[in-house]
């Protein structure tokens, strides 16, 4: 089933001038519903709000978006759910309107439950062809230009490989066409800084709040190609997925060896811990 509201009320259409739909004007979240609560809620919103203020889009009240996705979720067992926050309707060309009047869509679609063993199965993963382009105005947010994400996730068919990871010009990794990547060396954890490019997911911060709280040794700084080839341990991290080991870098055999997945582990258990609290989702 699924369940479809613009601005606060049943529906399916929008204005056909909407600046989203003509310039990815626009941001969103994808949360993960369980028995009608949603996982790290606080923390979408937070994102969503940021993002928000930096683009110059009049958001909503933070309780009032809280209320709506929450009524959105009621009552479902397990479902995504996708908030979109464009900045509205406007005449033809670049120039913002003013005043504008943002349209909020909601998007809460059932789903089945992730299978419980996929996150302990290592993933494969390649390398993508597709470079993100940098712009440290941008970088962090998910706004709803992901077109590099989607010609990335088209280089490859597949079906045993599960993620890409995409690099800059400068030849760092920076993220996954979906999901933000730790990298470890004899313990100690490096994801990418996301300063000039990529998104900062939930998840990630999540992985490291948690690592400082438990003075876990994970850092965020520049990861170079050649770090993958030494790492003793990859994840990757994504809201809906939640923590996902890595086995192999599929098209540069770069893990030839088992990773231990020890902080994976660990880190899975704390999550599970954490959103089995009602107080830990929302």
């Amino acid at each position: 089933m699924i369940g479809v509201w613009i601005n606060g009320k049943p529906g399916t259409q929008i204005d056909y001038r909407d600046r989203g739909l003509h310039y990815g004007d626009g941001l969103f979240e994808t949360m993960r519903v369980a028995d009608g609560r949603i996982a790290l809620l606080s923390q979408h919103l937070d994102r969503l709000l940021h993002g928000g203020e930096r683009l110059g889009i009049p958001m909503p009240a933070r309780a009032a978006l809280s209320r709506e996705v929450l009524r959105a979720a009621r009552s479902r067992p397990h479902a995504v759910l996708k908030l979109i926050i464009t900045r509205g309707a406007g005449q033809r060309g670049y120039r913002v309107p003013r005043p504008c009047r943002p349209m909020r869509m909601i998007i809460c679609e059932d789903r089945p439950p992730p299978d419980a063993g996929a996150a302990d199965k290592p993933v494969r993963v390649r390398l993508c062809r597709m470079r993100l382009s940098e712009n440290s105005v941008l970088a962090g947010l998910k706004t709803l230009n992901r077109l590099e994400s989607v010609l990335a996730r088209d280089e490859w068919r597949d079906p045993r490989i599960g993620e890409g990871l995409m690099r800059d010009h400068a030849d760092h990794i920076v993220c996954g066409t979906m999901s933000n990547v730790f990298v470890g060396h004899n313990g100690r954890f490096v994801t990418p800084l996301i300063d000039r490019c990529g998104v900062s997911g939930v998840m990630r911060r999540w992985v490291l709040e948690t690592a400082r709280r438990n003075r876990m040794a994970i850092r965020e700084g520049r990861v170079h190609l050649a770090d993958l080839v030494t790492a003793d341990e990859i994840f990757l991290t994504n809201a809906l997925i939640g923590i996902w080991t890595v086995g192999t870098v599929v098209d540069r055999k770069v893990l030839a060896r088992p990773a231990s997945h020890a902080m994976a582990d660990a880190l899975r258990a704390r999550f599970a811990a954490a959103t089995s609290r009602r107080d830990a989702l929302a």
